[in-house]
């Protein structure tokens, strides 16, 4: 199915940073609680063995740390990283980019990225635009 896998080059038009958080992501009819594995201003990479359709609309909630206020945003998967009937494939999941974000939203998502960055030591996210 076209635009259904993977790129085959790295075409992000930000950088990503790498976390363990869990998310929900719900449609109207779905409910899947799973692992962002890495985020960026853009968009998440959900890990889970039962992605949804490339096109699909989710709402998505998680929190950087429980103690912080969690993000409620919307997103598009975009594409998917199907999990193989022979275990070749050691990262299942979906690719989602964040849609209809607020200037608030955003600024709010970079800082927690650039403070994981700090955090981190990963200066290609710090010296990010």
């Amino acid at each position: 199915m076209p635009g259904s896998e993977p790129p085959h080059t790295d075409q992000r038009a930000a950088h990503r940073a790498e976390v363990g958080w869990d998310v929900d992501c719900e449609t109207e009819d779905t409910f899947l609680f799973a692992s962002i594995t890495n985020i960026s201003e853009m968009g998440i990479f959900v890990r889970t063995n039962e992605p949804m359709p490339v096109g699909t609309i989710v709402t998505l909630r998680f929190a950087p740390r429980p103690p912080d206020t969690p993000f409620t945003m919307k997103g598009r998967v975009q594409w998917l990283n199907r999990l193989s009937a022979f275990g070749e494939n050691l990262n299942p999941g979906m690719g989602i980019m964040f849609i209809d974000l607020s200037r608030d939203e955003r600024e709010r998502l970079v800082s927690a990225i650039r403070t994981i960055a700090y955090l981190r030591g990963d200066p290609t996210v710090l010296n990010s635009n």
